[in-house]
């Protein structure tokens, strides 16, 4: 039998789950039997308000400030599963069948060659609930790239969407050609047009990507971003310490040895890395009325995905619950790497219960910005990494949320189970 502690919180997660789900249910006038995939695209339009966000008259836009209309890219379902998207790090190995990658090497320098496509499709943000979305290969959140500190970043991109779509990147990109924007290199992209952006994978950090065609609210709203982890190069750090550092005191020998050691842990390519459970979240927000307010909440796209299902109480969960806590070994460190993609509010936040942890404001520094603290705030695309130990916790379960409280009720509400 579920012991009380989880037996209460599946409780809670199941009563705000369903009345998140009745509350959209209710607004939009629709039931989950006729939910998006149930109907055709005309008439799910109708019910969503898709047909008024296309036509412009909500954003201050028409038609063509969304590109030209054309063919729609079909994909298949990918079946997205918000634990799958915690650990997934398309390093150009393979990792992720929807996403063609490989890895070269070409002059010297390591490339890590990825193909993207923006797609319009339908993802499940909450039980029966279907959003109209536009995303990169199919999903959101987008791929999450991961490269090491000096690579060439190569993305094929191809636009299968009815809008025009861009892919703009949070790195410090030296060609204004490769920056993702209407104004610059090949501009927004029609529907069949395509175009390969190169980066430099720089700085060493967590990082983030989205369309900025316009209107650039919908455009983010609706699915078009993705992360971008850029590894630390342990000997650069050692010939460049004071690059990873927000220290204006002495290097001295201890020190340039520590952050060596501490950059080995954040790169995927050194055995230290192995020691560290790594896990992406990408904390956003879905207005499914198109009012300009967001009426659902959410780490990685699906309502209480880390909330508490159907479990034994044990660490044993039904074979096919989609729903459960994130699972965390306390004789391993665990790292973060969180993104805020919420559109319409001007914060977000993550709060910890139970536990204080250490927080680099967008990665680019080795040694914590915030250190021992449960709460921090992210504005939209500041991003950064959280660092966490429950080596001395008893085994169990732990909340973690965004602490304005609206934000958790409406989704974003998860629970370590620290075992």
């Amino acid at each position: 039998m579920p012991s009380l502690e989880y037996s209460r919180a599946a409780e809670l997660t199941e009563r705000l789950e369903q009345r998140l789900v009745d509350s959209i249910e209710s607004e939009l006038n629709f039931s989950r039997r006729t939910v998006l995939g149930g109907l055709g695209l005309a008439g799910s339009a109708m019910l969503t308000g898709l047909g008024q966000a296309d036509d412009g008259s909500h954003s201050g836009g028409d038609h063509d400030s969304h590109g030209n209309f054309g063919a729609v890219g079909e994909y298949a379902d990918m079946k997205f599963d918000p634990h799958e998207y915690l650990y997934q790090f398309n390093t150009g190995r393979g990792e992720q069948e929807n996403v063609p990658q490989r890895k070269y090497e070409e002059n010297g320098r390591t490339v890590r060659e990825f193909e993207f496509t923006a797609v319009d499709t339908t993802v499940t943000i909450a039980p029966g609930i279907e959003f109209p979305a536009w995303a990169y290969n199919g999903q959101v959140p987008g791929p999450t790239i991961r490269a090491v500190e000096g690579d060439l970043i190569r993305v094929k991109f191809k636009n299968l969407g009815r809008h025009a779509h861009t892919i703009h990147p949070h790195l410090r990109n030296l060609n204004p050609r490769m920056d993702g924007i209407p104004q610059n290199g090949p501009g927004v992209l029609d529907t069949g047009e395509s175009f390969t952006y190169e980066w430099t994978a720089q700085p060493a950090g967590c990082h983030f990507y989205h369309c900025h065609s316009l209107p650039l609210k919908e455009h983010i709203h609706r699915g078009l971003y993705g992360a971008i982890i850029v590894d630390p190069d342990p000997e650069r750090v050692r010939q460049n310490p004071r690059e990873y550092v927000d220290y204006h005191g002495p290097v001295t020998n201890e020190l340039r040895t520590e952050l060596v050691e501490i950059a080995k842990s954040r790169n995927h390519e050194y055995s230290e890395n192995d020691a560290v459970n790594e896990m992406v979240m990408v904390m956003n927000g879905f207005d499914t009325n198109f009012d300009g307010e967001n009426e659902v909440y959410a780490a990685n796209t699906r309502a209480f995905a880390y909330g508490v299902g159907q479990t034994d109480g044990n660490g044993n969960w039904k074979h096919d619950e989609t729903k459960r806590p994130i699972q965390l070994d306390k004789t391993q460190r665990h790292r973060v790497y969180l993104i805020n993609a919420v559109e319409f509010d001007p914060i977000n936040s993550f709060h910890s219960h139970s536990q204080f942890f250490d927080y680099y404001d967008h990665g680019t520094t080795l040694l914590p910005t915030a250190k021992m603290v449960d709460t921090i705030m992210q504005c939209q695309a500041q991003r950064g990494i959280i660092e966490l130990d429950y080596s001395n916790h008893d085994s169990g379960l732990y909340m973690f949320h965004a602490h304005q409280s609206e934000f958790a009720e409406l989704g974003w509400m998860s629970f370590f189970e620290v075992v």
